[in-house]
């Protein structure tokens, strides 16, 4: 895991969690949006940190995150975000480390499936085959996710692909993209899972809705954390909000935190 620190300046915390299958300057905009305001730290999980390293699991990857704050000597977070995968380590996070949390945003985040082990199995199998696919392939890139709508401002779009694509090749492996999608959706939680103050939004686009319904995610955070507050914004895909539009993603953020 690598972890990229921006704002150092400023005494508030800002914990920011990565989905899967993107490098760290995908989040650096909005990391640097929220720096102006606060110490943002980005976790960057093995995999993805162009170190060589694999993705072990979501399990390590919160525990990772835990390990890096305590070594700076925090021991209260005023405010953590993740998104997708990253949400899916908020999750965990909150319920399994000892570090409170003020406040924190679930975006679109991925719960474990209630479905018996082989069908999970089955499911990572084809999530492995499909990211495969969609990762070697400049052209499938363009397909699953249009430039036209995901390339973000200023950028230009082919430089931008393939800036992607050379990321996947050198640093997406077959064994990370594998534990990736089954450990995000099968990670453990302790049962009972333990009350936590934390004020909680659950954050998804709208044209993501159904799924994360049909995933039972709303549901099992709504059910995990009794506290939280659902949030939709309207015609945004997965992951959309912090990707493409970090002023709004700040603006919205800060609206949360500053309540």
């Amino acid at each position: 895991m690598k972890v990229y620190e921006f704002g150092k300046e400023h005494a508030k915390s800002f914990v920011m969690f990565q989905c899967a299958a993107e490098p760290w300057w995908v989040f650096k905009a909005s990391a640097e949006e929220m720096a102006k305001d606060y110490h943002v730290y980005l976790m960057i999980a093995d995999g993805h940190d162009e170190l060589g390293t694999e993705f072990v699991s979501l399990e390590k990857y919160a525990k990772d995150a835990a390990g890096y704050l305590k070594a700076q000597g925090i021991d209260r977070v005023d405010a953590m975000y993740g998104v997708s995968m990253g949400g899916a380590a908020v999750i965990r996070f909150l319920a399994t480390e000892d570090i409170p949390v003020e406040k924190a945003i679930i975006d679109a985040g991925i719960t474990p499936y209630p479905y018996p082990k082989w069908i999970c199995r089955l499911i990572s199998v084809k999530d492995w085959i499909m990211i495969m696919l969609g990762t070697r392939s400049l052209r499938m890139m363009k397909l699953a996710c249009p430039p036209e709508r995901w390339t973000p401002k200023g950028e230009d779009p082919e430089e931008h692909y393939r800036a992607l694509l050379k990321f996947y090749k050198q640093h997406y492996s077959p064994r990370t993209i594998y534990n990736v999608f089954w450990s995000t959706d099968n990670y453990s939680m302790p049962d009972p899972v333990p009350r936590v103050d934390t004020k909680i939004e659950y954050w998804y686009g709208e044209e993501e809705k159904r799924a994360r319904e049909k995933e039972h995610d709303i549901e099992f955070v709504c059910r995990t954390y009794p506290q939280t507050v659902l949030k939709e914004f309207k015609g945004l895909a997965h992951a959309e909000l912090v990707m493409m539009f970090p002023e709004r993603f700040a603006a919205e953020v800060k609206k949360f935190l500053e309540e």
